[in-house]
C-alpha cells in the first residue's frame, strides 16, 4: 500500500518538472494527483482536502531558490506536512506490558505479515528482546505460512493452532499458555 502511495506522489511531484517557478495552475495539477493518491491509500476526504490546501497555502508564495527547483521545494513542503500529519515526531514503541501485546491489523495485502517479521527481527535484534509471533489470521491460511517462515528465517519463535477459528480464543489459549514468559506478542 505504501508503495502504491509512494509511486502516486512520484508521478504527481512530475507535473513540475522543467517548471521554472511555482505557479498556482502547476501547484494545482500537483496537488489534485496528490489528493487522489491520499484518496486511493484510503485517507478520509476531509483531510486529505484540508493536507492538500494546506501544502498549497504554504508553497504558493514561496520563492525558488536558484539550486532548487520547484518540485523539490513543493516535495520539501509535502514531507514535512505528512511528518506533521504523523504527528510530527518520533515515538519508541511501549514495551513496558506483562506481557507487551502489539496488534497488527490493516486491508489484506497492506503488508501486516511482512511488517510483524520485521518488527520481531527489530526487537530481537535492536532491543534485546525474545518476541513470538502469533498467527492470528485464522481465514488465510497462507498467512499462517507465511507468519511461519518468516519467523524461521530471522529466529524468532511463531505460535499458530490452525484448529481454532476464533481469534479471541486464540489469544486466550496463547495468554494462559505464556502468561509466566516476559515476551512481545505480535500479530
Amino acid at each position: 500500500m505504501f508503495d502504491n502511495l509512494s509511486d502516486k506522489l512520484d508521478c504527481a511531484f512530475k507535473v513540475l518538472k522543467g517548471h521554472g517557478k511555482i505557479t498556482e495552475i502547476n501547484v494545482a495539477e500537483t496537488l489534485k494527483e496528490v489528493r487522489k493518491a491520499l484518496l486511493d491509500a484510503d485517507v478520509n476526504f476531509k483531510v486529505a482536502k484540508q493536507f492538500t490546501d494546506t501544502i498549497k497555502e504554504k508553497a504558493l508564495g514561496q520563492n525558488v531558490l536558484t539550486s532548487v527547483s520547484p518540485g523539490q521545494l513543493l516535495i520539501k513542503i509535502t514531507h514535512d506536512e505528512l511528518t506533521a500529519l504523523m504527528g510530527g515526531q518520533k515515538e519508541d514503541i511501549f514495551l513496558g506490558g506483562n506481557p507487551t501485546i502489539i496488534l497488527m491489523s490493516g486491508l489484506q495485502g497492506s503488508g501486516k505479515t511482512t511488517f510483524t517479521g520485521k518488527l520481531a527481527n527489530y526487537l530481537k535484534t535492536k532491543k534485546g528482546k525474545n518476541p513470538l509471533m502469533v498467527a492470528c489470521d485464522v481465514y488465510r491460511p497462507a498467512a499462517i505460512d507465511q507468519l511461519h517462515v518468516l519467523g524461521e528465517q530471522i529466529g524468532v519463535d511463531v505460535f499458530s493452532n490452525r484448529e481454532e477459528k476464533v481469534q479471541l480464543k486464540l489469544l486466550k489459549l496463547l495468554l494462559n499458555r505464556q502468561r509466566k514468559r516476559k515476551q512481545c506478542y505480535l500479530n
